[in-house]
């Protein structure tokens, strides 16, 4: 097909995706419709222009190029380019938004042919950073990510952050798409149509920049072919183009974003669309059947700490990624430039092919795991627990596309001591605690540390290994066994007069608390609730049954952690609750210092047992 047909053809394909977005909208009552047309020729020259390589049939080819939307409003342009393919009918476009639909109102993997979900703006990039880390340094296939932004999402500081990091790692493989449609949800963007303005900053990251007409098939397929004579750097091509093109009464009009047109509009603007042939069908252009390296798995190693009477989880953690990547070879480690601490300068160390410094950058390292998680990698992304409430967004996003990450937070709680409360994750348990399907973690000791992060890779889903500064002692032999969703029982009698309940540094607290308490007389149960979520419910239901009073105890803000957890798993009436936690506005110090300021203590604990007993 000569280049005339070939623009006749994709021209005829355009006005067909035009139709099923406009008509998608409308019968949906909701949507996008306007941000969807600006983007139409782009994504049509992108899909059938002989540039795209993708088995529709198998989507999850692993030499598949791969398509995000981070401007995930444009969902009715994403699914109608799958119409124009022959993969959805138009009855199917007219379920758009409708409760049960796989054609969600911003994209989801609920559709087949979407990876991850986007909609919250400024995470598609570092999404498909992660792919394209993975093409090139893992999988090591020709395979290419395109990632279709918006103008309005460039004020994101997060895409600054995919943005510096894809240039250093020179991912020519990854190809942004922006779309410079000038309007915003309420007004003009911060450059409006000042193409030049996108490009000086973008280049100035070490990007190539091709500025295009967005609405010229000839222009978007020339530019899209000169990615194979552009080697080294990732591409941006940055597109003028007109907020609802194609119907005349809204194009370039504040007031439209996120409104579909009316029946009576929808007719007006159908018109002016011109014939449809409704049967046309786009072809894409199909992969080489390439596959990435096979990778055989073994058995993890022997953990030994013989000789060691304390260890920092956090060593315990870097320790463990070496020992269980024969057993998970697709493990990958990030870390956000603090790798000496959270230990993961470990696994750098023994598989540097396999760890990639993201830097300060949490919310990027967030996207950068999703992307990874969606080629079938197991990304551990480690920071310090406080940092990661910059990603919220990224990681609440990321329970959507169904990921298989694992967090590591060290630094947790006051017990890291002098540096002081900027440092200290004392909100991380509730954070994580509320994610859907997410495994909550909390080991006391170097053992359990490293069983539990064995577990975490073995988990599909999200999971958080919460990791502490200060050496603690080591209580568990190398044989026990920890799972996900259990507990220990590290004391117990039948005259318990309590039963204290802790995770992590305050396990070590609540022992030293039983040997005082024993001198006089007073017997407690201790249990290491190491798996926050999922709760052993079982035990701690036995506990109170068992004991006249149940406190909990933690390095951690008294909302949302342990506490909340075990309240959630006792509904027995009459049960009531004590909890140590902090809540005092925390300071620098010495962490022993610290730990009786938040009465989170040894001499805390006991003080509270005896004042029950007494009571």
């Amino acid at each position: 097909m000569n280049n005339r047909h070939l623009e006749e053809r994709l021209t005829d394909i355009a006005r067909l995706i035009r139709y099923y977005i406009l008509t998608a909208t409308s019968h949906a009552g909701s949507g996008h419709p306007t941000s969807s047309l600006s983007a139409t020729e782009l994504m049509t020259t992108l899909f059938f222009g002989g540039i795209l390589r993708y088995d529709p049939n198998n989507p999850d080819h692993p030499n598949n190029d791969r398509i995000i939307f981070s401007k995930g409003h444009a969902s009715p342009l994403f699914y109608a380019l799958w119409a124009a393919a022959g993969r959805l009918s138009e009855e199917d476009m007219l379920t758009y938004r409708q409760f049960g639909s796989h054609l969600e109102g911003h994209p989801t993997p609920a559709f087949r042919y979407v990876d991850a979900a986007t909609g919250s703006l400024g995470q598609g990039l570092s999404i498909g950073v992660g792919m394209a880390i993975n093409a090139k340094f893992l999988d090591k296939l020709p395979y290419r990510t395109y990632v279709l932004l918006g103008d309005s999402e460039m004020a994101e500081g997060s895409q600054w952050e995919a943005i510096q990091i894809a240039a250093h790692y020179n991912l020519d493989n990854l190809i942004g798409i922006l779309d410079v449609n000038r309007l915003g949800q309420r007004g003009a963007t911060m450059y409006g149509h000042d193409l030049e303005a996108y490009g000086q900053r973008i280049r100035s990251f070490g990007w190539e920049t091709l500025l295009v007409d967005g609405h010229s098939m000839s222009e978007i397929r020339t530019a899209l072919l000169q990615i194979d004579e552009r080697s080294g750097r990732p591409i941006m091509i940055i597109a003028k183009t007109i907020k609802g093109k194609g119907v005349s009464f809204v194009e370039d009009k504040n007031g439209f974003h996120g409104k579909p047109l009316s029946e009576e509009d929808l007719a007006k603007a159908l018109k002016e669309l011109g014939t449809v042939d409704t049967s046309l069908r786009g072809e894409i252009r199909l992969p080489e059947d390439l596959r990435p390296p096979s990778l055989e798995s073994g058995s993890a190693g022997n953990i030994d700490y013989f000789g060691e009477e304390s260890v920092p989880t956090r060593n315990a953690y870097g320790n463990a990624l070496n020992r269980i990547y024969a057993r998970f070879p697709q493990i990958v480690s990030i870390d956000g430039e603090v790798g000496n601490s959270t230990r993961a300068e470990y696994f750098k160390k023994e598989h540097s092919d396999r760890f990639f410094e993201m830097y300060i950058a949490e919310q990027n390292m967030t996207g950068v795991a999703l992307g990874l998680a969606c080629r079938g990698k197991i990304p551990f992304a480690s920071s310090f627990a406080a940092f990661l409430s910059r990603a919220y967004d990224q990681v609440r996003m990321s329970q959507y596309s169904d990921a298989n990450i694992k967090f590591v937070g060290s630094h947790a709680g006051v017990s890291i001591g002098q540096d002081g409360p900027s440092q200290m994750g004392l909100e991380d348990l509730a954070f994580f605690r509320t994610l859907l399907g997410s495994a909550v973690l909390y080991p006391c000791d170097a053992v359990s540390t490293e069983k539990l992060v064995e577990e975490a890779a073995a988990y599909k889903g999200i999971a958080y290994i919460r990791t502490t500064r200060m050496a603690t002692p080591i209580l568990y032999e190398a044989d026990e066994a920890f799972r996900i969703g259990g507990s220990k029982v590290l004391k117990q009698s039948d005259s318990d007069a309590a039963t204290v309940i802790a995770a992590g540094v305050t396990v070590h607290e609540t022992l030293e608390a039983w040997k005082k308490l024993q001198e006089s007389g007073v017997s407690i149960r201790v249990i290491d609730l190491y798996s926050v979520k999922p709760v052993d419910a079982a035990t701690l239901k036995q506990a109170a049954a068992e004991t006249a009073h149940l406190i909990t105890v933690e390095d951690h803000f008294a909302q949302g952690g342990l506490a909340d957890a075990v309240r959630e798993a006792l509904t027995l009436e009459g049960i009531r609750l004590h909890s140590l936690a902090v809540r005092r506005k925390p300071k620098s110090g010495k962490p022993r210092e610290l730990l009786d300021f938040e009465e989170i203590s040894r001499k805390a604990i006991a003080a509270k047992v005896r004042e029950l007993v007494a009571g």
